[in-house]
Protein backbone atom coordinates (compact mmCIF):
# COMPACT_ATOMS: atom_id res chain seq x y z
CA UNK A 1 0.00 0.00 0.00
CA UNK A 2 1.23 3.49 -0.84
CA UNK A 3 1.06 6.57 1.37
CA UNK A 4 -1.45 9.41 1.24
CA UNK A 5 -0.48 13.06 1.20
CA UNK A 6 -3.28 15.46 2.18
CA UNK A 7 -2.89 19.15 1.35
CA UNK A 8 -5.10 21.87 2.84
CA UNK A 9 -5.07 24.83 0.44
CA UNK A 10 -4.73 24.73 -3.32
CA UNK A 11 -2.83 27.86 -4.25
CA UNK A 12 0.92 28.57 -4.43
CA UNK A 13 2.34 26.49 -1.58
CA UNK A 14 -0.20 23.69 -1.69
CA UNK A 15 -0.06 22.99 -5.41
CA UNK A 16 3.71 23.51 -5.60
CA UNK A 17 4.12 20.93 -2.82
CA UNK A 18 1.73 18.50 -4.51
CA UNK A 19 3.40 18.91 -7.90
CA UNK A 20 6.92 18.48 -6.53
CA UNK A 21 5.93 15.40 -4.52
CA UNK A 22 4.32 13.92 -7.62
CA UNK A 23 7.54 14.47 -9.62
CA UNK A 24 9.42 12.45 -7.03
CA UNK A 25 6.86 9.74 -6.34
CA UNK A 26 4.39 8.11 -8.71
CA UNK A 27 0.70 7.57 -8.06
CA UNK A 28 1.29 3.95 -7.06
CA UNK A 29 3.59 5.13 -4.22
CA UNK A 30 1.85 8.32 -3.15
CA UNK A 31 -1.81 9.30 -3.34
CA UNK A 32 -2.25 13.09 -3.25
CA UNK A 33 -5.50 14.74 -2.13
CA UNK A 34 -5.82 18.54 -2.12
CA UNK A 35 -8.70 20.35 -0.41
CA UNK A 36 -9.38 23.90 -1.63
CA UNK A 37 -12.41 25.79 -0.32
CA UNK A 38 -12.42 28.27 -3.20
CA UNK A 39 -13.35 27.94 -6.86
CA UNK A 40 -9.80 28.18 -8.21
CA UNK A 41 -6.32 26.76 -7.62
CA UNK A 42 -2.80 27.74 -8.70
CA UNK A 43 -3.46 31.40 -9.44
CA UNK A 44 -1.63 34.68 -8.87
CA UNK A 45 -3.44 36.79 -6.28
CA UNK A 46 -0.70 39.41 -6.73
CA UNK A 47 -1.98 40.01 -10.26
CA UNK A 48 -5.53 40.91 -9.23
CA UNK A 49 -4.98 44.71 -9.06
CA UNK A 50 -3.57 44.59 -12.59
CA UNK A 51 -6.58 42.61 -13.77
CA UNK A 52 -8.86 45.23 -12.21
CA UNK A 53 -6.89 48.03 -13.88
CA UNK A 54 -7.06 46.35 -17.29
CA UNK A 55 -3.37 45.52 -17.65
CA UNK A 56 -4.31 41.83 -17.43
CA UNK A 57 -7.14 40.97 -19.75
CA UNK A 58 -8.82 38.03 -18.07
CA UNK A 59 -8.83 35.98 -14.87
CA UNK A 60 -7.67 32.97 -16.85
CA UNK A 61 -4.39 34.79 -17.50
CA UNK A 62 -3.66 34.63 -13.76
CA UNK A 63 -4.08 30.85 -13.51
CA UNK A 64 -0.77 28.99 -13.69
CA UNK A 65 -2.26 25.50 -14.03
CA UNK A 66 -5.90 24.47 -14.34
CA UNK A 67 -7.61 21.90 -12.09
CA UNK A 68 -7.84 19.56 -15.10
CA UNK A 69 -4.07 19.77 -15.59
CA UNK A 70 -3.45 18.89 -11.94
CA UNK A 71 -5.90 16.00 -12.07
CA UNK A 72 -4.24 14.69 -15.23
CA UNK A 73 -1.11 14.26 -13.11
CA UNK A 74 -2.97 12.11 -10.57
CA UNK A 75 -3.50 14.89 -8.05
CA UNK A 76 -6.99 14.60 -6.54
CA UNK A 77 -7.89 18.31 -6.36
CA UNK A 78 -11.21 18.92 -4.61
CA UNK A 79 -12.48 22.47 -5.09
CA UNK A 80 -15.23 24.00 -2.97
CA UNK A 81 -14.27 21.66 -0.14
CA UNK A 82 -13.31 23.12 3.23
CA UNK A 83 -11.34 21.33 5.93
CA UNK A 84 -13.00 22.10 9.26
CA UNK A 85 -10.98 19.97 11.67
CA UNK A 86 -7.52 18.40 11.96
CA UNK A 87 -6.98 15.38 14.20
CA UNK A 88 -3.18 15.02 14.52
CA UNK A 89 -3.43 12.06 16.89
CA UNK A 90 -5.70 10.14 14.54
CA UNK A 91 -3.89 11.46 11.45
CA UNK A 92 -7.09 12.52 9.71
CA UNK A 93 -8.93 15.66 8.61
CA UNK A 94 -12.65 16.44 8.47
CA UNK A 95 -13.85 18.17 5.28
CA UNK A 96 -17.16 19.62 4.13
CA UNK A 97 -18.37 19.88 0.55
CA UNK A 98 -19.56 23.49 0.31
CA UNK A 99 -22.03 22.57 -2.41
CA UNK A 100 -23.81 19.66 -0.77
CA UNK A 101 -22.85 20.14 2.87
CA UNK A 102 -21.66 16.52 3.07
CA UNK A 103 -18.86 15.87 5.58
CA UNK A 104 -16.26 13.12 5.63
CA UNK A 105 -13.00 12.15 7.34
CA UNK A 106 -9.85 11.57 5.27
CA UNK A 107 -6.81 9.87 6.75
CA UNK A 108 -3.27 10.96 5.93
CA UNK A 109 0.30 9.80 6.21
CA UNK A 110 1.66 13.24 5.29
CA UNK A 111 -0.25 16.48 5.94
CA UNK A 112 0.54 19.86 4.39
CA UNK A 113 -1.00 23.08 5.71
CA UNK A 114 -1.12 25.75 3.03
CA UNK A 115 -4.07 27.75 4.32
CA UNK A 116 -2.64 31.14 3.39
CA UNK A 117 -3.64 34.42 5.00
CA UNK A 118 -6.94 36.13 5.78
CA UNK A 119 -7.56 39.81 4.96
CA UNK A 120 -7.98 41.98 8.04
CA UNK A 121 -11.66 42.99 8.22
CA UNK A 122 -12.31 45.01 11.38
CA UNK A 123 -15.81 44.81 12.92
CA UNK A 124 -16.86 48.29 11.82
CA UNK A 125 -20.47 49.36 11.21
CA UNK A 126 -21.30 48.75 7.54
CA UNK A 127 -18.19 46.65 6.86
CA UNK A 128 -20.33 43.95 5.21
CA UNK A 129 -22.42 46.37 3.16
CA UNK A 130 -22.84 45.95 -0.58
CA UNK A 131 -20.07 47.78 -2.38
CA UNK A 132 -17.36 46.99 0.21
CA UNK A 133 -14.75 44.59 -1.18
CA UNK A 134 -11.68 42.70 -0.06
CA UNK A 135 -9.05 41.63 -2.59
CA UNK A 136 -7.70 38.16 -1.89
CA UNK A 137 -9.05 35.64 -4.40
CA UNK A 138 -10.02 35.57 -8.07
CA UNK A 139 -13.65 35.61 -6.96
CA UNK A 140 -12.89 38.81 -5.02
CA UNK A 141 -11.33 40.33 -8.13
CA UNK A 142 -14.36 39.45 -10.24
CA UNK A 143 -16.65 40.93 -7.57
CA UNK A 144 -14.69 44.19 -7.66
CA UNK A 145 -14.83 44.37 -11.45
CA UNK A 146 -18.58 43.68 -11.44
CA UNK A 147 -19.08 46.20 -8.64
CA UNK A 148 -17.20 48.92 -10.50
CA UNK A 149 -19.31 48.31 -13.60
CA UNK A 150 -22.53 48.47 -11.57
CA UNK A 151 -21.63 51.54 -9.48
CA UNK A 152 -23.93 54.50 -10.16
CA UNK A 153 -21.38 57.04 -8.90
CA UNK A 154 -17.65 57.47 -9.45
CA UNK A 155 -16.35 57.89 -5.90
CA UNK A 156 -14.12 55.20 -4.45
CA UNK A 157 -12.37 54.91 -1.09
CA UNK A 158 -9.43 52.62 -0.39
CA UNK A 159 -8.97 51.82 3.30
CA UNK A 160 -5.34 51.01 4.04
CA UNK A 161 -2.17 52.00 2.21
CA UNK A 162 -0.11 48.85 1.94
CA UNK A 163 0.95 47.30 -1.35
CA UNK A 164 -2.51 46.04 -2.31
CA UNK A 165 -4.16 49.30 -1.23
CA UNK A 166 -1.79 51.44 -3.28
CA UNK A 167 -2.04 49.17 -6.32
CA UNK A 168 -5.84 49.13 -6.11
CA UNK A 169 -5.96 52.92 -5.78
CA UNK A 170 -4.09 53.23 -9.06
CA UNK A 171 -6.36 50.63 -10.67
CA UNK A 172 -9.46 52.61 -9.64
CA UNK A 173 -8.02 55.84 -11.04
CA UNK A 174 -7.43 54.09 -14.33
CA UNK A 175 -11.03 52.90 -14.26
CA UNK A 176 -12.17 56.52 -14.07
CA UNK A 177 -12.98 56.81 -10.37
CA UNK A 178 -12.30 59.67 -8.00
CA UNK A 179 -10.19 57.97 -5.35
CA UNK A 180 -9.61 58.73 -1.69
CA UNK A 181 -7.13 56.65 0.29
CA UNK A 182 -7.48 56.61 4.07
CA UNK A 183 -4.66 55.26 6.24
CA UNK A 184 -3.90 55.45 9.93
CA UNK A 185 -0.20 55.69 9.12
CA UNK A 186 1.79 58.90 8.80
CA UNK A 187 2.47 58.05 5.15
CA UNK A 188 1.44 55.34 2.66
CA UNK A 189 3.30 52.03 2.75
CA UNK A 190 4.21 51.53 6.39
CA UNK A 191 6.93 49.05 5.37
CA UNK A 192 8.86 52.11 4.17
CA UNK A 193 10.25 54.73 6.50
CA UNK A 194 7.99 57.83 6.56
CA UNK A 195 10.44 59.98 4.60
CA UNK A 196 10.34 57.46 1.74
CA UNK A 197 6.60 56.95 2.11
CA UNK A 198 6.19 60.69 1.59
CA UNK A 199 7.57 60.27 -1.94
CA UNK A 200 4.87 57.68 -2.62
CA UNK A 201 2.19 60.05 -1.31
CA UNK A 202 3.44 62.84 -3.57
CA UNK A 203 3.17 60.55 -6.58
CA UNK A 204 -0.34 59.47 -5.61
CA UNK A 205 -1.46 63.06 -5.15
CA UNK A 206 0.03 63.80 -8.56
CA UNK A 207 -2.26 61.12 -10.01
CA UNK A 208 -5.28 62.87 -8.50
CA UNK A 209 -5.67 60.57 -5.48
CA UNK A 210 -6.67 62.24 -2.23
CA UNK A 211 -4.48 60.73 0.51
CA UNK A 212 -5.75 61.03 4.08
CA UNK A 213 -3.12 60.06 6.65
CA UNK A 214 -3.20 59.61 10.44
CA UNK A 215 -6.89 58.75 10.18
CA UNK A 216 -8.76 55.77 11.64
CA UNK A 217 -11.89 54.63 9.81
CA UNK A 218 -14.86 54.43 12.17
CA UNK A 219 -17.69 53.23 9.90
CA UNK A 220 -19.03 52.59 6.42
CA UNK A 221 -22.19 54.66 6.07
CA UNK A 222 -24.92 53.03 4.01
CA UNK A 223 -28.04 54.15 2.19
CA UNK A 224 -31.59 52.83 2.55
CA UNK A 225 -30.80 50.20 -0.09
CA UNK A 226 -27.97 48.78 2.03
CA UNK A 227 -25.22 49.98 -0.32
CA UNK A 228 -22.21 51.84 0.98
CA UNK A 229 -22.43 55.60 0.58
CA UNK A 230 -19.49 56.97 2.57
CA UNK A 231 -16.50 56.12 4.73
CA UNK A 232 -16.22 58.05 7.97
CA UNK A 233 -13.36 58.87 10.32
CA UNK A 234 -13.46 60.76 13.61
CA UNK A 235 -12.81 63.97 11.70
CA UNK A 236 -14.61 63.66 8.36
CA UNK A 237 -16.65 61.63 5.91
CA UNK A 238 -15.74 60.68 2.35
CA UNK A 239 -18.28 59.78 -0.33
CA UNK A 240 -17.97 56.23 -1.57
CA UNK A 241 -19.81 54.24 -4.20
CA UNK A 242 -17.13 51.57 -3.88
CA UNK A 243 -14.85 50.73 -0.94
CA UNK A 244 -11.72 48.57 -1.21
CA UNK A 245 -10.22 47.12 1.97
CA UNK A 246 -6.43 46.97 1.88
CA UNK A 247 -5.71 46.89 5.60
CA UNK A 248 -3.41 43.89 5.52
CA UNK A 249 -3.60 40.18 6.25
CA UNK A 250 -3.08 37.77 9.14
CA UNK A 251 -2.08 34.09 8.99
CA UNK A 252 -5.09 31.82 8.42
CA UNK A 253 -4.25 29.50 11.31
CA UNK A 254 -7.52 29.11 13.23
CA UNK A 255 -7.70 25.49 12.06
CA UNK A 256 -4.13 24.85 13.23
CA UNK A 257 -4.76 26.60 16.54
CA UNK A 258 -7.77 24.40 17.28
CA UNK A 259 -5.61 21.35 16.53
CA UNK A 260 -3.00 22.49 19.05
CA UNK A 261 -0.23 23.13 16.53
CA UNK A 262 2.51 25.61 17.56
CA UNK A 263 2.06 29.27 16.58
CA UNK A 264 4.41 32.23 16.85
CA UNK A 265 3.91 35.78 18.11
CA UNK A 266 2.45 36.92 14.77
CA UNK A 267 0.01 34.00 14.74
CA UNK A 268 1.82 31.99 12.06
CA UNK A 269 2.74 28.33 12.28
CA UNK A 270 6.25 27.53 13.49
CA UNK A 271 8.34 25.20 11.34
CA UNK A 272 11.90 23.96 11.00
CA UNK A 273 14.13 24.70 8.00
CA UNK A 274 12.52 21.83 6.05
CA UNK A 275 9.07 23.42 6.69
CA UNK A 276 8.02 20.65 9.08
CA UNK A 277 5.73 21.91 11.83
CA UNK A 278 7.72 21.89 15.04
CA UNK A 279 7.09 18.76 17.06
CA UNK A 280 5.39 16.84 14.22
CA UNK A 281 7.20 14.48 11.85
CA UNK A 282 4.21 14.07 9.53
CA UNK A 283 2.94 17.67 9.19
CA UNK A 284 4.43 20.41 7.02
CA UNK A 285 3.35 24.04 6.55
CA UNK A 286 4.31 26.89 4.25
CA UNK A 287 3.27 30.11 2.58
CA UNK A 288 1.30 32.91 4.18
CA UNK A 289 0.23 30.78 7.17
CA UNK A 290 3.76 30.41 8.63
CA UNK A 291 6.35 32.61 10.26
CA UNK A 292 9.79 32.80 8.67
CA UNK A 293 13.25 33.65 9.91
CA UNK A 294 14.37 37.20 9.17
CA UNK A 295 18.02 36.76 8.20
CA UNK A 296 18.88 40.35 9.08
CA UNK A 297 17.32 40.71 12.53
CA UNK A 298 17.44 37.02 13.47
CA UNK A 299 13.78 37.08 14.56
CA UNK A 300 10.68 35.28 13.31
CA UNK A 301 8.00 37.24 11.50
CA UNK A 302 5.03 36.86 9.19
CA UNK A 303 5.76 37.85 5.58
CA UNK A 304 2.96 37.19 3.09
CA UNK A 305 4.54 36.99 -0.38
CA UNK A 306 4.04 34.63 -3.29
CA UNK A 307 7.78 34.24 -3.84
CA UNK A 308 8.21 32.60 -0.44
CA UNK A 309 5.03 30.56 -0.81
CA UNK A 310 6.22 28.90 -4.00
CA UNK A 311 9.64 28.14 -2.53
CA UNK A 312 8.03 26.66 0.58
CA UNK A 313 5.96 24.39 -1.64
CA UNK A 314 9.06 23.13 -3.43
CA UNK A 315 10.78 22.42 -0.11
CA UNK A 316 7.74 20.63 1.31
CA UNK A 317 7.19 18.58 -1.83
CA UNK A 318 10.81 17.47 -1.74
CA UNK A 319 10.48 16.37 1.87
CA UNK A 320 7.23 14.49 1.32
CA UNK A 321 8.61 12.96 -1.86
CA UNK A 322 11.61 11.48 -0.09
CA UNK A 323 14.19 14.12 -0.91
CA UNK A 324 15.53 16.94 1.23
CA UNK A 325 15.47 20.71 0.87
CA UNK A 326 15.44 23.68 3.23
CA UNK A 327 14.22 27.26 3.31
CA UNK A 328 16.78 29.30 5.26
CA UNK A 329 14.80 32.52 5.66
CA UNK A 330 14.10 35.91 4.11
CA UNK A 331 15.47 39.43 4.03
CA UNK A 332 12.06 40.98 3.39
CA UNK A 333 12.29 42.09 -0.23
CA UNK A 334 9.21 43.64 -1.83
CA UNK A 335 8.50 45.80 -4.87
CA UNK A 336 5.50 47.66 -6.24
CA UNK A 337 4.63 50.70 -8.33
CA UNK A 338 2.39 53.75 -8.38
CA UNK A 339 1.84 54.69 -12.01
CA UNK A 340 5.44 54.93 -13.25
CA UNK A 341 6.94 55.39 -9.78
CA UNK A 342 8.70 52.22 -8.63
CA UNK A 343 8.86 51.44 -4.91
CA UNK A 344 11.08 48.75 -3.40
CA UNK A 345 12.54 47.76 -0.08
CA UNK A 346 14.58 44.98 1.51
CA UNK A 347 15.97 44.31 4.96
CA UNK A 348 15.16 46.52 7.93
CA UNK A 349 13.71 50.00 8.09
CA UNK A 350 14.50 52.33 10.96
CA UNK A 351 11.57 51.12 13.09
CA UNK A 352 12.50 47.48 12.44
CA UNK A 353 16.14 48.06 13.37
CA UNK A 354 15.21 49.80 16.62
CA UNK A 355 12.81 46.99 17.50
CA UNK A 356 15.64 44.50 16.94
CA UNK A 357 17.87 46.48 19.32
CA UNK A 358 20.34 47.46 16.60
CA UNK A 359 22.29 50.70 16.45
CA UNK A 360 22.61 52.03 12.94
CA UNK A 361 23.47 54.82 10.57
CA UNK A 362 20.89 55.95 8.01
CA UNK A 363 21.77 57.77 4.78
CA UNK A 364 19.67 58.96 1.86
CA UNK A 365 21.06 59.89 -1.55
CA UNK A 366 19.63 61.24 -4.79
CA UNK A 367 20.83 59.86 -8.12
CA UNK A 368 19.52 58.88 -11.55
CA UNK A 369 18.74 55.57 -13.18
CA UNK A 370 20.96 56.32 -16.19
CA UNK A 371 23.96 58.51 -16.81
CA UNK A 372 22.81 62.06 -16.08
CA UNK A 373 23.52 63.21 -19.63
CA UNK A 374 21.67 60.30 -21.26
CA UNK A 375 18.16 60.97 -22.57
CA UNK A 376 15.42 59.75 -20.25
CA UNK A 377 17.49 59.83 -17.05
CA UNK A 378 15.04 59.98 -14.13
CA UNK A 379 15.68 60.83 -10.47
CA UNK A 380 15.98 58.06 -7.90
CA UNK A 381 16.09 58.16 -4.10
CA UNK A 382 17.98 55.44 -2.23
CA UNK A 383 17.96 55.08 1.54
CA UNK A 384 20.41 52.71 3.23
CA UNK A 385 20.88 51.53 6.80
CA UNK A 386 24.20 50.22 8.12
CA UNK A 387 25.04 48.85 11.55
CA UNK A 388 27.21 51.09 13.71
CA UNK A 389 30.80 49.93 14.21
CA UNK A 390 30.56 46.83 11.97
CA UNK A 391 29.14 48.55 8.90
CA UNK A 392 26.93 45.52 8.16
CA UNK A 393 24.24 46.38 5.63
CA UNK A 394 20.83 46.34 7.36
CA UNK A 395 18.35 47.59 4.80
CA UNK A 396 17.69 49.51 1.59
CA UNK A 397 14.68 51.41 0.27
CA UNK A 398 14.42 52.73 -3.29
CA UNK A 399 11.85 55.06 -4.84
CA UNK A 400 12.25 56.21 -8.44
CA UNK A 401 11.47 55.64 -12.09
CA UNK A 402 13.13 54.10 -15.11
CA UNK A 403 14.03 50.70 -13.67
CA UNK A 404 14.76 51.90 -10.16
CA UNK A 405 12.82 49.16 -8.39
CA UNK A 406 14.71 46.09 -9.55
CA UNK A 407 17.95 47.54 -8.22
CA UNK A 408 16.65 46.31 -4.87
CA UNK A 409 17.76 42.81 -5.88
CA UNK A 410 21.41 43.87 -5.59
CA UNK A 411 20.74 44.91 -2.01
CA UNK A 412 18.82 41.69 -1.28
CA UNK A 413 21.79 39.59 -2.36
CA UNK A 414 24.16 41.71 -0.30
CA UNK A 415 21.93 41.34 2.77
CA UNK A 416 21.71 37.58 2.34
CA UNK A 417 25.50 37.42 2.15
CA UNK A 418 25.76 39.61 5.29
CA UNK A 419 27.98 42.07 3.44
CA UNK A 420 29.23 45.32 4.91
CA UNK A 421 28.62 48.57 3.10
CA UNK A 422 32.35 48.71 2.35
CA UNK A 423 32.02 45.38 0.54
CA UNK A 424 28.94 46.61 -1.32
CA UNK A 425 30.98 49.53 -2.70
CA UNK A 426 33.32 47.02 -4.37
CA UNK A 427 30.58 45.08 -6.16
CA UNK A 428 31.30 44.76 -9.88
CA UNK A 429 27.96 45.98 -11.25
CA UNK A 430 27.18 46.49 -14.91
CA UNK A 431 27.61 49.96 -16.39
CA UNK A 432 26.68 51.68 -19.62
CA UNK A 433 25.11 55.14 -19.92
CA UNK A 434 21.64 53.83 -20.98
CA UNK A 435 21.46 51.66 -17.84
CA UNK A 436 23.33 53.37 -15.02
CA UNK A 437 25.67 56.17 -14.02
CA UNK A 438 29.31 55.16 -13.59
CA UNK A 439 28.52 54.85 -9.89
CA UNK A 440 25.28 52.91 -9.59
CA UNK A 441 22.84 54.54 -7.10
CA UNK A 442 23.12 51.55 -4.74
CA UNK A 443 26.90 52.01 -4.68
CA UNK A 444 26.54 55.76 -4.10
CA UNK A 445 24.36 55.01 -1.08
CA UNK A 446 26.88 52.45 0.15
CA UNK A 447 29.68 55.03 -0.08
CA UNK A 448 27.61 57.48 1.97
CA UNK A 449 26.83 54.77 4.53
CA UNK A 450 30.50 53.74 4.75
CA UNK A 451 31.50 57.35 5.45
CA UNK A 452 28.89 57.53 8.23
CA UNK A 453 30.24 54.31 9.77
CA UNK A 454 33.81 55.62 9.57
CA UNK A 455 32.82 58.87 11.30
CA UNK A 456 31.19 56.79 14.02
CA UNK A 457 28.46 59.29 14.98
Amino acid sequence: MGERMVVIGGDATGMAAASQARRLRGADELEIVVFEKGNHASYSACGIPYWVSGDVGDAEDLIARTPAEHRARDIDLRLRTEVTEIDPAGRQVLSRDLGTGAQSWTSYDKLVLATGATPVRPPLPGIDAEGVYGVQTLDDGQAVIDGLAAATGRDAVVVGAGYIGVEMAEALVRRGFRVTMVTRGAEPMSTLDPDMGALVREAMVGMGIRVVTNAEVTAMRTGSDGRVRAVTTAAAGYPADVVILGIGVRPATDLARRAGLPLGEDGGLLTDLAQRVRGYDDIWAGGDCVEVLDLVSGTLRHVALGTHANKHGQVIGSGVGGGYATFPGVVGTAISKVCDLEVARTGLGEKDARRAGLQFHSVTIESTGRAGYFPGAEPMTVKMLAERRTGRLLGVQIVGRDGAGKRIDTAAVALTARMTVEQVISLDLGYAPPFSPVWDPVLVAARAAARAVARGH
